[in-house]
């Protein structure tokens, strides 16, 4: 293998198998014309490698992702379920009132202007929801709860939920808020007696029942 010459300044001048003729001397003492041009491959170089990083950074945090988003439920795209829920008894507003679906005891007694002043709210389960066509009845303070009129037997309700007391018998009448079985009898003797009742008022004819007992029952009879 041939070594290079060195030049009597302490320099290569000469090389063999490879080596850069002048060694590292000549890349100083080269003339400006090649710094430049070797400036520039440098630059390039170096442009190469920092756009290659970048690119690669950008690639990995600009990746997009798809979101599904949840398809809407059933409930939230058609439209609200109401049901519908008699009220009556000790409430401010006995009637008939119309509540969204999944409505509870509460809700009902709200829509109908809340409790009475003589109201006996320890029996009426305000959590439990309600169910369409359902009647609630509120009794007064001490007076026991009572099954809706439409339960009521001898088909006294005629399909209306309500106790016709021109046609209901002792039991139907018996199913009314503080009609007992000795107030009943009368109401069918009146009838008897007199013929049909005109309108609900004329129960107030019946001995025993007053202004008052006949409001705790009024809005569940008809005539």
């Amino acid at each position: 293998m041939g070594l290079p010459e060195r030049a009597a300044d302490g320099q290569y001048s000469r090389v063999s198998n490879g080596v850069v003729p002048g060694g590292i001397g000549a890349l100083t003492s080269a003339p400006p014309r090649v710094k430049v041009r070797l400036g520039i491959v440098i630059v390039l170089a170096l442009l190469g490698v920092s756009a290659m990083v970048l690119a690669s950074a950008f690639g990995a945090a600009g990746e997009t992702q798809t979101v599904i988003d949840q398809p809407p439920s059933a409930s939230s795209s058609s439209s609200a379920v109401v049901v519908y829920v008699h009220v009556v008894g000790a409430v401010a507003a006995p009637g008939l009132y119309r509540l969204n679906d999944g409505a509870r005891g509460v809700d009902a007694v709200a829509a109908a202007g809340g409790f009475s002043a003589d109201a006996d709210r320890s029996q009426l389960n305000l959590a439990r929801p309600v169910s369409d066509g359902e009647q609630i009845y509120v009794p007064i303070v001490g007076e026991t709860a009572v099954p809706p009129a439409a339960s009521a037997p001898g088909g006294s309700s005629g399909g209306s939920g309500l106790v016709n007391v021109n046609t209901a018998d002792s039991a139907a009448l018996e199913t009314l808020p503080r009609i007992g079985p000795a107030v009943a009898q009368r109401i069918i003797d009146w009838r008897d007696t007199n013929g049909r009742f005109a309108t609900v008022d004329d129960l107030l004819a019946v001995p025993g029942i007053g202004e008052k007992t006949l409001d705790g029952f009024r809005s569940l009879v008809t005539v």
